[in-house]
């Protein structure tokens, strides 16, 4: 599979997407627009080792309810992102069985160097 899970209002995923310079055959699914389902959020689980690592933290929301505070577990991970799309870390992307989770220089270095070999 050649996917990418982003969100189009997002510069730092529109500058990534850019970056890497896709080979044309990549799915772009903006996850605002068109909703992630449970099999492809457990696809990716099944090419990471948690939903926790699919999930940020870092969203508005996860302070704004408090999540913070509560102890989550794997189905809490996985049922708040899909109940709403900005508890993804993004962008996900998806290259033959491997999967990179997040906007840092190394993960996209990776993802960018895995897409071009």
């Amino acid at each position: 599979m050649k996917k990418i899970y982003y969100l189009s209002t997002c510069n730092t995923c529109t500058r990534i997407i850019t970056e890497l310079n896709l080979p044309k055959d990549f799915i772009l699914q903006d996850i605002k627009t068109e909703l992630m389902t449970e099999s492809q959020i457990d696809e990716m689980r099944t090419l990471t080792d948690s939903y926790e690592s699919l999930f940020s933290k870092r969203a508005r929301l996860y302070k704004e309810l408090g999540l913070k505070e509560k102890s989550l577990f794997e189905n809490d991970y996985k049922n708040s992102i899909l109940e709403h799309y900005t508890f993804l870390k993004r962008p996900v992307i998806l290259f033959n069985n491997l999967i990179f989770i997040g906007n840092s220089k190394k993960i996209v270095e990776a993802a960018k160097q895995a897409i071009h070999e």
